[in-house]
C-alpha cells in the first residue's frame, strides 16, 4: 500500500491538512470563489451554507478581501446559517445575525434578501412552524450548493450536541454544558450563556451538496480524529459527514495532532527518523506497553511497527540509553540556567547570570496558572524577571464581581466621614450599579465596566504574582490594543500591537522569553497574542541582545505538551504545588475552569514516572522555540 492509501484506511473523510489556518482560508475561498463566478455566467444562484464562531473568520475574511480586491461580487448568492441562540435578537452583540453582519455581510454586495438566519425570538409555540419553514426556503433555493462548517468540543456540528441523530432536521436543541462552558467568555459568564439554540439538523446539512469543515489549533485535533477516523456515532455529529459522498475537513497543523499518519506516522508508511520523531515513538511504545523506557525489548519495537527504527538506531538496549538520557536532561530545577556550571546536557544555557526574563501572558491569569512555579524559582535563583499581562482580561471578569465592588464602595462609603473625596468615590460606584442594572443578563460591556473589570484582573495578578516573589514593580500591563478595541471572536490585531510590544522588548532586551498561544485557535487571545509576539520577534531580528535570546513555550488552555514535545521539565515538590495553588486562588473573579493547573501538573509527573525517570509531585514543563 502507499502511504496515502494507509492514511486513507484510518481517514474515512477526505483530509487536507495545511501549514496555517490562513492558507487552509485561502484554499476554500478560491474554491467558492470559483463557483460564484461559474453560476453568475450562467445566470444562477449559490447557495451557501455559512458558520459561526471563530473558526471561519479567516475564511469571510478572505472573501471579503476577494470582493474588495478582485471584484468578486455575491449578487448571485444566497446564504443559509446553520443556527443561533435562541432568546437572543438580531443587535445582540453575541447573536449570530449580529456577529454574520460584523464579519462579512456589511462588508460585500450580498443583497439583504438573500439573508437567511434563524430567528432566536420566535414564541415558543411558533418554534415549530418557524424550523418547518426555514427547511422550506433551503429546499426553495434549491439546497444548499456549499456548505461551510466548524466543529465543537462535543463534536457538534451547528448546534447538534451529542444524541443528534443522522435525520434531525432543524429545530430548537438545549445546549451541553460543554459547549456553555466554551461560550462563557464571551457572555461573561456561563450563568449567561442561553440554554437554547435553533439549528439546522444533522440531515439538513447531509443534504448539502459539498461540505466542508474547518477546525484550527491543537484543541480540536483529538475531536477532528474521532469524527475523521472513528466510528458514525450520535456522540460525535461530526462523525455523519463519513456518510457523505463529497464531504472535507480543512485543518491546520495544531488541528491535525492527532490523525494516525501525524500521531503515529510509521504506522502510515516510511519515516524520516529525526531526534523528534524517534523520541515520539519510544514515549509512544513505553506508553502503549506499559513499560519504562529501558525496559522496552526488540521484540516490543517489532511487534508495533517500529522495526525499520530499530534496524535503523537499534539494538532496543542502544536506543532506549540514548532516549532515556534525552529524557533526563530535559529535568532541571534551574530554568534559568545553573551559573558556574557544564551546561552541556542542560535546557538552558548557564550565562549570562542572572538574566532578564520576560514572561508573556496573555491575559493576566495565564502565566501563573502555567509556570507559577517556575517563575517562583526564577526569582529564587536570582534572575530579573518580569511578568507582562498582555491584555487586560476585562471580558473574563463576571459581572457579580464589578457587582460587589461597587458594593463594598458604596458600604464603605456609609461608614467613614463624608467629604469630598468619598462623594466622588460614591457617585463612581452608584453608576457601576446603574450601568450593571441597564446592561441586564445579555448587554454588552461599556467603557466604565470593561475598565473596572481590568482593575480587579490587575489586582489579582499583582496578588498572584506577589504569591510567587515577583514584585508589583516587576508586573507590566499592556493593554494590546486589538483586545481594548474588540471581544472574543472578533479580535483583530493591527501594526499598533506589534509596536507596542516590539517597544517593550528594545526596552527590556530579555535574556530569556516564556511566552504560550503557538498551538491555539488564531483567533484566540493567546493565539493572536503569540502572532504579534512573533512579529515584534522579527521586528528586532539582527539586533544584539535579540539573537541571544532563549525562547521557551508553555501551554496555558491547550493541550499539555507531549512528553517527546518536552524540552525542560521543571520538578514541583508538594510545598511548591501548594504554594502555586495558593497563588492561584487570588484570582477570584474567574471561574475554576480558567485555573485548573494542579492537576495538569501532577499528570506531567505522572507520564515521566510511567516511563522510568525520578518521580516527583508536579511537572511544569516547557517547549524550546525555534529561533523566529
Amino acid at each position: 500500500m502507499s502511504r496515502r492509501t494507509l492514511a486513507e484506511s484510518y481517514e474515512h473523510i477526505p483530509t487536507h491538512v495545511f501549514p496555517s489556518s490562513g492558507a487552509a482560508a485561502k484554499a476554500l475561498a478560491a474554491e467558492v470563489k470559483t463557483l460564484i463566478e461559474e453560476r453568475a455566467k450562467q445566470g444562477k444562484n449559490v447557495v451557501l451554507g455559512m458558520a459561526t464562531g471563530s473558526t471561519p473568520v479567516p475564511f469571510y475574511r478572505e472573501l471579503i478581501r476577494l470582493h474588495k480586491e478582485e471584484g468578486l461580487s455575491f449578487k448571485n448568492v444566497i446564504t443559509f446559517n446553520l443556527d443561533e441562540y435562541y432568546g437572543l435578537s438580531g443587535d445582540h452583540p453575541e447573536s449570530y445575525a449580529c456577529f454574520m453582519r460584523e464579519q462579512i455581510f456589511d462588508h460585500i454586495d450580498i443583497p439583504k434578501a438573500n439573508i437567511n438566519i434563524p430567528s432566536g425570538l420566535v414564541p415558543g409555540d411558533q418554534v415549530f412552524a418557524h424550523c418547518r419553514e426555514y427547511e422550506e426556503k433551503i429546499d426553495a433555493a434549491g439546497g444548499i450548493d456549499f456548505q461551510i462548517l466548524g466543529i465543537g468540543r462535543t463534536g457538534h456540528i451547528g448546534f447538534n450536541e451529542p444524541g443528534s441523530s443522522r435525520d434531525s432536521l432543524t429545530r430548537r436543541i438545549t445546549l451541553d454544558r460543554v459547549t456553555r462552558q466554551d461560550a462563557a467568555a464571551d457572555f461573561r459568564g456561563e450563568e449567561n450563556v442561553p440554554h437554547f439554540a435553533i439549528t439546522m439538523g444533522v440531515g439538513t446539512i447531509l443534504r448539502g451538496k459539498k461540505l466542508v469543515l474547518m477546525a484550527w489549533g491543537e484543541n480540536k485535533a483529538e475531536m477532528v480524529a474521532k469524527a475523521v477516523e472513528g466510528q458514525v456515532t450520535e456522540a460525535i455529529s461530526a462523525s455523519f459527514l463519513q456518510d457523505h459522498p463529497d464531504a472535507r475537513f480543512f485543518i491546520d497543523s495544531g488541528a491535525s495532532r492527532e490523525l494516525t499518519r501525524i500521531k503515529l506516522p510509521w504506522l502510515v508508511g516510511p519515516v524520516s527518523w529525526t531526534p523528534r520523531e524517534t523520541r515520539r515513538a519510544v514515549c509512544w511504545q513505553a506508553f502503549k506497553t506499559q513499560r519504562p523506557v529501558l525496559k522496552l525489548t526488540d521484540e516490543h519495537y517489532n511487534e508495533h511497527g517500529l522495526s525499520d527504527l530499530l534496524s535503523e538506531q537499534g539494538p532496543a538496549y542502544q536506543l532506549n540509553i540514548r532516549i532515556f538520557n534525552q529524557l533526563q536532561h530535559t529535568i532541571t530545577g534551574w530554568p534559568g540556567g545553573k551559573p558556574n556550571e557544564d551546561d552541556t546536557y542542560r535546557p538552558e544555557r548557564a550565562t549570562p547570570y542572572p538574566k532578564r526574563v520576560l514572561v508573556f501572558s496573555p491575559e493576566p491569569q495565564d502565566a501563573i496558572v502555567a509556570m507559577g512555579s517556575t517563575i517562583e524559582r526564577l526569582v529564587e535563583q536570582g534572575h530579573d524577571v518580569r511578568i507582562v499581562a498582555l491584555t487586560s482580561g476585562s471580558l473574563r471578569v463576571a459581572d457579580s464581581e464589578a457587582d460587589k465592588f461597587a458594593g463594598t464602595l458604596l458600604e464603605l462609603a456609609g461608614v467613614v466621614e463624608d467629604s469630598p473625596a468619598w462623594q466622588n468615590q460614591t457617585a463612581y460606584a452608584r453608576e457601576v450599579l446603574r450601568l450593571l442594572e441597564e446592561k441586564g443578563e445579555f448587554g454588552e460591556d461599556t467603557p466604565v465596566l470593561r475598565q473596572l473589570k481590568g482593575l480587579i484582573l490587575r489586582g489579582e495578578l499583582r496578588d498572584a504574582a506577589h504569591a510567587c516573589n515577583v514584585g508589583t514593580d516587576h508586573v507590566t500591563f499592556l493593554d494590546l490594543p486589538f483586545y481594548e478595541q474588540g471581544r472574543y471572536r472578533r479580535f483583530k490585531s493591527s501594526a499598533e500591537d506589534v509596536e507596542v510590544l516590539t517597544a517593550l522588548l528594545r526596552e527590556n532586551k530579555p535574556h530569556q522569553i516564556y511566552t504560550t498561544g503557538d498551538a491555539a485557535d488564531p483567533s484566540s487571545v493567546s493565539g493572536i497574542c503569540f502572532r504579534v509576539l512573533e512579529s515584534a520577534m522579527k521586528a528586532c531580528k539582527g539586533e544584539d541582545w535579540a539573537g541571544s535570546t532563549s525562547l521557551w513555550l508553555y501551554r496555558g488552555k491547550e493541550k499539555p505538551l507531549a512528553a517527546h514535545e518536552i524540552d525542560m521539565a521543571v520538578p514541583l515538590s508538594p510545598m511548591q504545588l501548594g504554594r502555586k495553588a495558593r497563588a492561584l486562588s487570588r484570582y477570584g473573579s474567574l471561574s475554576s475552569l480558567e485555573l485548573s493547573s494542579p492537576e495538569s501538573n501532577r499528570q506531567n509527573a505522572e507520564h515521566y514516572d510511567a516511563l522510568g525517570l525520578p518521580e516527583y509531585e508536579a511537572i511544569e514543563t516547557f517547549q524550546r522555540w525555534s529561533r523566529v
